[in-house]
C-alpha cells in the first residue's frame, strides 16, 4: 500500500490482549473529524490541544454504543507526529478494540503500517532518523543501561554530535566545490592544513564512536557469559543460583547437561545472558554427550565472557591451570573469570593451595553454589570483569548500538581516510571533493539527512504497528 501524509491512520498502540485499558491512536488531517463521527458528549473540533475529554463511542452505521472512552486531543504541530492526533483510551477487550477500529476505518481512516506513526514524526521533522530508531530501542530496553543509552540517543545526543562534525566538514566541502568552479584559474579557497587538522579531529571522534559499537552491542543484546568446566563442577547449580530459580536440572551423575541452557538476569543494570554448557572432558560417555561438548566449545567462541568453574574438592591448581591454558589458547582475547565451587566441602589444605595460587597472579573466586554462598561477591566480580574490559556507566557518553550506524561510520572512516591520504599526496581537488562528499553522505545517512525510500522502509517495518 502506498503511504501518503494526506491519509489519516489508525492503530492499536497498546499490546493486544485483554487488559485494563486499550489505546487506539489516530494521526492525520482528519483525525479529529473522524473521531467526532463516533464521539458523543462534546464537539472535539472546537476543543484545544493537550486536553482530555470523556465520552462514548457509537457506531454511526448501527447506532450501537461501542465503549466509554477518554479522548486525548493533540493539535498539530504539538504532537508526536506533528499532525493532529487523537488517542482513545477505552477498555482492554480485543472485541471492543476490533469494533472501534472497524468503525473508524469505515469513516475514512486507514490502518497504520508498522512504524508509520514514528515514520511520520521523522518525515515531519519531529525526529531525525537516529532518534526515530532510538524509539524502538527504548521500547525494547530491558536493563537500566540499555534504557539510558536509548534515552540519550532519543534526546539527540548522538545526532547533535554528528551534526557538529558534518557542519565543520561541509564548510570545507563547499570551498573545494568552489575551487572546481574556478578550476582554470588554479586558486585554492580551502586551507589544506586546516582541513588536515579537522579531518584528524573528525576521524578521532568517528573512530571512537565506531569502537563504542562493540560495547553498545553488548548493552543492547546482553553480555553472553558461558559457564564452562568439567562435568560435576556445579555449572547447572550455579546457573540456578544466579537466576534464583531452578532453571537447570541438577544431578550428581556426570554429563547430565547434554546441551546448553541459557537465560538472562539483570545485575546492577547490566543484562547478562548466562549459558550453562555440557561438561568438558576428553572422553565423553556417548555420542550425545560428545555433541554437547562440541557445542560447548562453539558457544565459548561466541561468548563475551567465560566463567570457568571447577570443583575445589576434586581438582588441583595444576589441573585448573592446564584447563585454562587450553581454553585461552583457543580464545586468547576472551575475558575469563575463574571460580572455584564447593568451598563449603573443601578442606583447609585445598583452600590454602588455591589461595596461594591466587597470590601468584591468577585470581580465583570461591563459592558454594548449592547453599548459594558467595553469589553476591561473584556478581560483583562479574561486574568488575566487564567494566574492567571497558563497560562503565555511560553518563552522557555516546555509545553506538545500531548495526546500520556502525556500517555508516565504517564508510565515513574509509572515505575521510581517503581525503587525508589525498591531502598528503597532493591529489587533485576533484578527487578530494568526491571523497569528502562520500564521507559526508555516510554520516548523513545515520541521521536521515540523506536517505532513500528503501532505507526508510527497512527501518520502520521493524517497529510495532501502533508506533
Amino acid at each position: 500500500m502506498v503511504q501518503t501524509l494526506s491519509d489519516t491512520i489508525v492503530a492499536l498502540s497498546t499490546p493486544p490482549g485483554a487488559g485494563a485499558l486499550a489505546v487506539v491512536r489516530l494521526s492525520g488531517p482528519d483525525a479529529v473529524a473522524i473521531t467526532q463521527t463516533l464521539f458523543s458528549k462534546k464537539n472535539l473540533a472546537i476543543q484545544p490541544g493537550h486536553t482530555l475529554h470523556y465520552g462514548t463511542l457509537r457506531d454511526p452505521a448501527s447506532g450501537q454504543i461501542l465503549d466509554e472512552v477518554v479522548a486525548a486531543l493533540y493539535r498539530a504541530p504539538r504532537s508526536y507526529t506533528r499532525e493532529d492526533v487523537v488517542e482513545l483510551s477505552g477498555h482492554g477487550s480485543d472485541f471492543i478494540v476490533r469494533q472501534i477500529l472497524a468503525a473508524l476505518l469505515r469513516q475514512g481512516a486507514r490502518l497504520a503500517e508498522a512504524g508509520e506513526f514514528t515514520k511520520r514524526a521523522f518525515l515531519n521533522g519531529a525526529l531525525d532518523l537516529a532518534q526515530a530508531e532510538a524509539v524502538a530501542d527504548l521500547i525494547a530496553a530491558d536493563s537500566a543501561l540499555s534504557h539510558q543509552v536509548a534515552l540519550n540517543q532519543l534526546r539527540g545526543g548522538f545526532s547533535n554530535e554528528l551534526r557538529e562534525l558534518r557542519a565543520q566538514l561541509i564548510k570545507f566541502a563547499a570551498l573545494l566545490e568552489l575551487e572546481l568552479d574556478f578550476g582554470e584559474e588554479d586558486v585554492e579557497f580551502a586551507d589544506r592544513s586546516g582541513l588536515t587538522r579537522l579531518l584528524s579531529e573528525v576521524q578521532g571522534v568517528v573512530s571512537g564512536l565506531l569502537r563504542s559499537f562493540e560495547l553498545g552491542n553488548v548493552i543492547k543484546n546482553g553480555i553472553t557469559t558461558v559457564i564452562a568446566g568439567r562435568p560435576n563442577a556445579g555449572k547447572s547449580t550455579l546457573l540456578n543460583a544466579l537466576l534464583r530459580e531452578e532453571r537447570a536440572i541438577v544431578s550428581a551423575i556426570p554429563g547430565t547437561t547434554r546441551d546448553f541452557i541459557e537465560d538472562e538476569v539483570s545485575i546492577d543494570g547490566l543484562r547478562f545472558r548466562f549459558v550453562d554448557t555440557a561438561g568438558l572432558r576428553d572422553n565423553p560417555a556417548d555420542e550425545v554427550e560428545a555433541i554437547g561438548v562440541q557445542r560447548t566449545r562453539q558457544r565459548i567462541g561466541q561468548a563475551a565472557l567465560l566463567l570457568y568453574l571447577f570443583d575445589l574438592t576434586e581438582m588441583t591448581p595444576a589441573e585448573v591451570q592446564a584447563d585454562l591454558g587450553e581454553l585461552t589458547a583457543a580464545h586468547p582475547k576472551l575475558p575469563v573469570l575463574v571460580v572455584g565451587n564447593k568451598q563449603d566441602a573443601a578442606t583447609p589444605a585445598q583452600l590454602a593451595a588455591f589461595a596461594q595460587h591466587s597470590t601468584q597472579g591468577l585470581t580465583i573466586h570461591t563459592i558454594a553454589a548449592a547453599p548459594r554462598q558467595g553469589i553476591t561477591e561473584l556478581q560483583e566480580a562479574l561486574l568488575a570483569q566487564v567494566r574492567g574490559a571497558g563497560l562503565a556507566t555511560t553518563g552522557a557518553a555516546t555509545i553506538v548500538t545500531n548495526v546500520r550506524h556502525a556500517r555508516a561510520l565504517e564508510a565515513a572512516v574509509q572515505h575521510l581516510g581517503a581525503v587525508q591520504q589525498g591531502l598528503a599526496t597532493g591529489r587533485g581537488t576533484e578527487l578530494l571533493a568526491a571523497d569528502l562528499r562520500h564521507g559526508l553522505g555516510a554520516l548523513g545517512e545515520i541521521t536521515g539527512d540523506i536517505s532513500s525510500d528503501d532505507l526508510l522502509t527497512s527501518i520502520f517495518t521493524q517497529f510495532c504497528i501502533g508506533k
